[in-house]
């Protein structure tokens, strides 16, 4: 018995669907830097209808923080060609300049943290933990490049790097090292809380097997109901 050729017709529909399935970007809250010391900076992130304390501690003096005013120096296309949607918040930053070692505070949990970062020309970050170049790019000060090291935990900015760096999992508190410059800025951002379970997320994309499950039942189906009707 022969399959009519909607059957196949019908399989290189489902095929096309799965292997051009586009991965969605998600829409990011920046920290709304609010106060600052020397070392010490204060914020808030708003994700949904919670609001999340954010306090950074450097174990030297930085350059500047801004608040909301002065100078946006997060122009241009290195922070949305990644998995980010939105670029950060207009003239919030905190800009470093004595290398040391900062952490970053969450009063929440939060889920696969952002750090967008500025002007990153020659600098050795370190932190301690994998992280992913999730974008880069024309900035505010040109371009260049993140090189991971050898561990993945850490880059040498090469060039005006301007983009944004993820980090896979739960979250309190993230800590990073570097080294002394003029400035370079940075700021942090999430798409989710933490949860206690699993969760489909912001934008949830349908895995790979599940789709191919799905499109191998619908075949079988149109093949049931062909040798039913012959």
């Amino acid at each position: 018995m022969k399959m009519k050729p909607i059957v196949f017709i019908g399989c290189g529909f489902i095929l096309t669907a799965l292997f051009s399935t586009p991965v969605l970007a998600v829409p990011v809250s920046w920290t709304d830097w609010q106060s600052s010391t020397a070392v010490l900076a204060f914020g808030e992130l708003y994700v949904g209808t919670t609001t999340v304390d954010v306090d950074y501690l450097n174990t030297s003096t930085h350059s500047f923080v801004q608040t909301g005013t002065g100078t946006n120096f997060w122009s241009g296309t290195a922070y949305t060609n990644g998995t980010a949607d939105n670029a950060p918040t207009a003239s919030e930053q905190i800009a470093l300049g004595n290398g040391g070692t900062v952490t970053i505070n969450f009063s929440e949990t939060i889920q696969d943290p952002f750090l967008a970062m500025n002007s990153w020309n020659g600098n050795t970050v370190e932190f301690g933990m994998p992280i992913i170049i999730d974008s880069f790019g024309a900035g505010y000060w040109g371009s260049g490049t993140a090189n991971l090291n050898s561990g993945g935990t850490g880059f040498f900015g090469s060039g005006e790097f301007h983009g944004v760096i993820s980090l896979l999992g739960s979250f309190d508190s993230i800590s990073f090292t570097h080294t002394s410059e003029n400035w370079h800025g940075f700021t942090v951002g999430v798409a989710g809380l933490a949860s206690p379970g699993p969760s489909p997320g912001p934008n949830p994309v349908p895995e790979p097997t599940t789709m191919l499950l799905f499109g191998a039942g619908l075949v079988g189906l149109a093949g049931v109901r062909l040798r039913r009707k012959k």
